[in-house]
C-alpha cells in the first residue's frame, strides 16, 4: 500500500526525474499542500480533500512548463482555496503557464492575466481583466426598489448617479437603495451572455466562503 510520499516518488520515477532528487521534491510538495503529517500514511486513509491535494501535488512533481487546472477549487473550503490561489501565483511567478477553467469569476479576476469568456461552448470575448471591464464603461450603478417589477418598468440608460437620480425623480420612483461601484467580471459575463454563471444560479456549486 503506497503512502503519500511513496506516491509522489513513484510519479517522479514515471516522469523520469533524477532519483537523487525525488524524496526532497516529494517532501517539498507535501509541505506545500499541508500533507506533511500524512506523508507516511497509506493512501487508503486519506480523506477526499487530502486526495485532491495529493493529486494536484503529483501533477507538479516534474515541474511542468504548462499546467491545466479544471475547476480546481470546486468544493474547497476557504483556507484550501486561498492556499491553492497562493500556489498558482507561485507557479506563475516561477515561469509556469497555468490554464485555469473556473465558474467563479472572482477567481479569474484574482488570478488571470488573460481571460476567455465561454458561453455554450463558444469563446464570446477575451482579453485582460481590465480590458473586459472597460468594455462596460467606468462605473456600474445599481438601483434597488421595494417592488422588483418597478425597475423593469422604467430602465433609463444612465451613466452617472446624477442622471439616475434625475430620471427617477422625473418618473416619480423612490428607490430603496443606490450603489455606485466599479464593474466586475460578473457584470461583464451578464452583459455578454444575458445570464449569470452556473455558480450564481445554483449556490451549491460555489465553493464554501464564496456562496451568495
Amino acid at each position: 500500500r503506497l503512502t503519500g510520499r511513496e506516491n509522489l516518488v513513484l510519479i517522479g520515477q514515471l516522469t523520469h526525474q533524477p532519483r537523487s532528487q525525488l524524496k526532497a521534491r516529494a517532501d517539498e510538495l507535501l509541505e506545500m499542500f499541508r500533507l506533511t503529517r500524512a506523508a507516511d500514511r497509506p493512501l487508503a486513509g486519506f480523506s477526499g480533500g487530502m486526495r485532491r491535494r495529493l493529486d494536484l501535488a503529483a501533477s507538479l512533481v516534474h515541474r511542468p512548463s504548462v499546467l491545466f487546472l479544471d475547476e480546481p477549487t470546486t468544493g474547497r473550503d476557504p483556507r484550501s482555496r486561498n492556499d491553492l490561489w497562493a500556489m498558482i501565483r507561485r507557479l506563475v511567478g516561477d515561469g509556469t503557464t497555468v490554464l485555469l477553467t473556473t465558474q467563479y469569476l472572482e477567481e479569474a479576476e484574482q488570478l488571470a492575466d488573460s481571460v476567455a469568456v465561454i458561453d455554450e461552448g463558444r469563446v464570446i470575448a477575451k482579453g485582460t481583466v481590465a480590458d473586459l471591464k472597460a468594455s462596460l464603461g467606468a462605473t456600474v450603478i445599481e438601483v434597488a426598489f421595494a417592488d422588483p417589477s418597478t425597475a423593469a418598468a422604467d430602465g433609463p440608460a444612465v451613466r452617472t448617479a446624477i442622471e439616475v437620480i434625475r430620471a427617477l425623480d422625473a418618473a416619480r420612483l423612490s428607490p430603496t437603495g443606490l450603489t455606485v461601484r466599479e464593474p466586475s467580471l460578473d457584470d461583464v459575463f451578464l452583459q455578454l451572455t444575458g445570464h449569470t454563471t452556473a455558480a450564481d444560479i445554483d449556490p451549491d456549486l460555489a465553493p464554501a466562503g464564496a456562496r451568495r
